[in-house]
């Protein structure tokens, strides 16, 4: 049986962090709310100003830390993907759009079939 693994915050400072970096988010949103009058660029630098301080106080709290190394992690294995050329790409394509024109064909047959069956053999309704 596979155990998940919760990440907690142990630390004080750690939770502070945390909650600076909510009321960062928080007050920078409504200061673009509350700063309406003064006009879209003073707007604008509050929001962009306090969500960078917000991402500055996550970046170096425990949380931050492991997300970097997360995200480090993920592109390292991005990296280390083959990705198909364009050739391999087209032929799959094709291969899925011919797979579901058959398989469409297919349905409508059978469709058509257990009506034809159902309704014209069995039923003896025939349609107008």
């Amino acid at each position: 049986m596979a155990t998940s693994q919760v990440e907690t915050v142990n630390t004080g400072a750690d939770k502070a962090k945390l909650v600076a970096v909510v009321a960062l988010v928080i007050a920078s949103v409504a200061g673009f709310y509350l700063l309406g009058k003064q006009g879209a660029v003073v707007q604008w630098v509050a929001l962009i100003a306090g969500l960078v301080a917000a991402a500055g106080v996550f970046l170096v709290s425990e949380s931050g830390r492991q997300f970097v190394a997360f995200a480090k992690d993920a592109w390292r294995e991005v990296k280390k993907v083959v990705w198909p050329t364009r050739k391999e790409t087209l032929q799959m394509t094709a291969y899925v759009f011919a797979f579901v024109v058959i398989m469409a064909l297919f349905l409508w047959f059978t469709d058509k079939t257990l009506e034809w069956v159902l309704y014209d053999l069995i039923l003896g309704w025939r349609k107008s």
